[in-house]
């Protein structure tokens, strides 16, 4: 899931469900270099394990290398997401992605029914978001998702929004659903739809393995029911569960156009 310019409510939402106190959350000392990060992760893991990190997590962090290339897209970020709807939709190939949507959803209709039935969300808006976060799983990512993470959680430019997450990665590698060698997104998103961390924890569902697209497709209609998703109305009037997804309005309405094209509304 892309999370950037992310609401400070959702940070501090972030925070509170992973049980870190304010204080916890900055409690090591941030670094805008990698120079510091080594020092950073043995004050990091005492905070972690007061979090209840197990070893497994903590052997994650102690391998976790700094992500200069994650540190480098965070910088240019502001720039996928400039400029008109009409042309963030032509770059990131809207036509297509309305094409296979279409597509997708025809070959995979029960799976699509069953999700509806459940959680209130139609096909249309999962396809757009599936398409746009990873060409429907074409590309999940290649960075070690510990490293990114936790790179994030140590930069000095949110380290309050991406400390819980970088928690939660090392909570799932003590589960399992992670490994210290996992790789996935940039900034640590994980699966088909680009979770991160914190919200696998809380919006995951089945056995939380979101390279499964059906695991997938059924976590994200689940936080989208969880931000306020109206069962029954088309995207176009479901702009706040949108929101929750990614806070780029260029995204937002390229998301709505593309999924009401998809379900015919």
């Amino acid at each position: 899931m892309a999370f950037f310019a992310k609401a400070q409510k959702l940070a501090i939402a972030a925070i509170a469900l992973l049980g870190l106190a304010a204080g916890s959350a900055h409690a090591a000392t941030c670094g805008k270099t990698g120079a510091g990060f080594e020092d950073w992760k043995q004050e990091f893991a005492q905070i972690a394990a007061g979090q209840g990190v197990g070893k497994k997590g903590l052997s994650a962090l102690a391998g976790a290398k700094y992500a200069t290339a994650t540190i480098k897209a965070d910088r240019a970020l502001h720039k996928a997401f400039s400029g008109s709807v009409e042309a963030f939709m032509q770059r990131r190939g809207a036509a297509a992605i309305i094409s296979k949507g279409r597509s997708l959803k025809k070959s995979n209709a029960a799976m699509f029914a069953k999700i509806e039935s459940r959680y209130g969300v139609s096909p249309g808006v999962l396809l757009a978001i599936w398409g746009f976060d990873t060409s429907f799983g074409g590309y999940m990512g290649n960075q070690n998702t510990v490293s990114a993470i936790t790179t994030l959680a140590y930069d000095c430019r949110r380290p309050g929004f991406f400390t819980p997450h970088a928690i939660a990665a090392l909570k799932l590698v003590d589960r399992g659903s992670l490994s210290a060698n996992s790789v996935g997104a940039m900034h640590g998103e994980i699966g088909h739809t680009q979770f991160l961390p914190g919200n696998v924890i809380k919006y995951g569902v089945g056995n939380g393995n979101l390279r499964d697209k059906a695991t997938a497709m059924a976590s994200t209609a689940n936080f989208l029911k969880g931000h306020g998703w109206r069962s029954g109305a088309p995207a176009s009037s479901n702009l706040g569960a949108i929101a929750g997804w990614n806070a780029a309005k260029v995204y937002q309405q390229a998301i709505i156009r593309i999924a009401d094209e998809i379900d015919g509304n």
